[in-house]
């Protein structure tokens, strides 16, 4: 390789693309493949983004190509520009939390009709609470100020209780076949604000909840191990160069960029190489601006205390109200803030431990404890700043509980699994607040009134993000895919 410096300089680029006799001068036949192979380059513009009627999509410097992360208008009219997903792993019991069955407590501990075991009414008292009378556990005295600006889903349901598969079906609208996730068919319609960050934020979770699948890896969801006291230099390892300076960095990256150029026409497109050349690229750029957005020692106190990430800030008042320090959960949805403000497209954060086969007086508590201050002030944190009408909050799990004791934990009792009742609520992006949608039945065992399928809940996100879920497509292996496949009702009624 020639290290003569001058190779990389501006003036030897300069003087290489001035205009020259050739470039005006050429045959008929060289005229005509100059159009008509131009034809074809055309077609390619909706890929990257490109308008050459002079309307670009996004705000971009003039000349600059624009990739497969450029921000893309939604084709109808919506509500909401981002999402956060808070994951409750493990299936919350919808009786103890946002499902109220006083009709359990007349048969404690006998037979219910039509069911298998011991009736186990909830041990937390429901109250009505906002101007709007919805009903709300006691384990949740925080989201109870801001159910008004809730819609909670009564009668949701999926198709296998069985954890890993009913995870999947949540995440990527399949039970079996591997599919893009939620965040990625996101991304992928939309784009991003921000492209010095990536798209798609995952804070813990499993790989199948983020993938790309056959869509292009560049809308992966990127992991990110964050907790509240990690060093900022661990929460984002591998993206900081401390041998190269930015100039030579980029020089690197466009030399890299010009031999898969020179690959792909030589012998052929590498899907896997050009998603790892994405990936660099996305690192080197994250470099100026991504460690900023999970510094929220930058916070207000006052900011970091609505979190409960100073002064203890517990998750209730004590007796079944009081939870875990919610100080990891609220700086992980502090961070959720901060990224969204920042143009981040689809932010999800796992919650796990809601599997609560034993022990509900005590588990329940615990863990709604560790979201509860959390979740509320990050809705009034997004509604003071203005976003909270563009972003899509979602709270909830792969399935529900059963309405009886679980066998496994007699002595201190519990919930097996059950997927004929479930629970979820929604707030901001355009959804109706202080509302309630469907009903189980008088014992809360199976949805029975406005049933609303996983399918259909993945189509009215889709219908908050202006697009019409049977026609967000991708075509691979001969065939169009969709996130609801060829299911799913959007539940117009808890739109606003």
């Amino acid at each position: 390789m020639n290290p003569d410096p001058s190779l990389f300089s501006s003036e030897k680029y300069r003087r290489e693309h001035l205009p020259t006799w050739k470039d005006i001068i050429f045959t008929r036949r060289e005229f005509l493949e100059r159009t008509g192979m131009g034809f074809g380059a055309m077609s390619l513009a909706s890929i990257f983004g490109l308008n050459f009627g002079g309307t670009v999509q996004a705000a971009t410097e003039a000349g600059k190509v624009l990739g497969p992360l450029a921000p893309k208008k939604a084709p109808l009219p919506a509500k909401a520009k981002a999402v956060i997903h808070i994951f409750a792993e493990g299936g919350p019991s919808h009786v103890d939390t946002w499902d109220p069955k006083p009709e359990l407590a007349k048969y404690a501990d006998k037979t219910l009709p039509g069911m298998d075991g011991l009736a186990f009414p909830s041990p937390f008292k429901f109250e009505k609470k906002g101007k709007s009378g919805v009903e709300v556990s006691e384990v949740f005295p925080h989201l109870a100020d801001v159910i008004d600006e809730m819609a909670v889903i009564r009668s949701l349901w999926t198709d296998i209780p069985a954890h890993e598969v009913a995870q999947r079906f949540m995440h990527t609208g399949s039970l079996q076949i591997p599919k893009p996730s939620m965040g990625s068919w996101v991304v992928y319609g939309l784009g991003t604000e921000n492209q010095n960050m990536p798209g798609f934020i995952t804070i813990g979770g499993k790989p199948e909840w983020r993938q790309a699948s056959f869509l292009p890896g560049v809308y992966q969801g990127c992991n990110v191990n964050y907790s509240m006291n990690m060093k900022l230099d661990e929460v984002l390892l591998n993206i900081s160069n401390q041998f190269t300076p930015m100039d030579r960095q980029r020089r690197q990256l466009d030399l890299v960029h010009q031999l898969n150029e020179m690959h792909e026409k030589l012998l052929q497109k590498d899907v896997q190489l050009e998603a790892r050349i994405q990936s660099f690229e996305l690192a080197f750029k994250m470099q100026t601006e991504a460690t900023d957005a999970f510094d929220i020692s930058k916070e207000p106190e006052e900011i970091k205390a609505m979190y409960g990430i100073t002064g203890g800030g517990g998750g209730g008042g004590g007796g079944k109200k009081a939870g875990a320090n919610p100080s990891d959960m609220g700086a992980k949805l502090l961070v959720a803030r901060r990224l969204v403000e920042r143009g981040v497209r689809f932010v999800q954060i796992q919650h796990g431990g809601w599997d609560t086969h034993a022990n509900v007086e005590q588990a329940i508590p615990r863990q709604a404890g560790g979201m509860d201050q959390p979740a509320a002030a990050l809705i009034k944190d997004l509604k003071q700043r203005g976003l909270l009408d563009s972003t899509l909050i979602i709270w909830g799990g792969e399935f529900g509980r059963t309405v009886v004791r679980d066998r496994n934990g007699n002595a201190t009792p519990g919930r097996d699994h059950n997927g004929r009742a479930m629970v979820a609520w929604m707030a901001g992006g355009g959804v109706k607040g202080g509302m309630t949608y469907g009903a189980t039945d008088e014992f809360g065992g199976r949805a029975a009134e406005n049933k609303v399928h996983i399918h259909d809940l993945h189509a009215t996100i889709l219908a908050l993000l202006g697009f019409d879920h049977k026609k967000l497509t991708y075509r691979y292996n001969g065939r169009d895919f969709r996130f609801t496949d060829n299911f799913g009702n959007v539940v117009k009624d808890v739109i606003a």
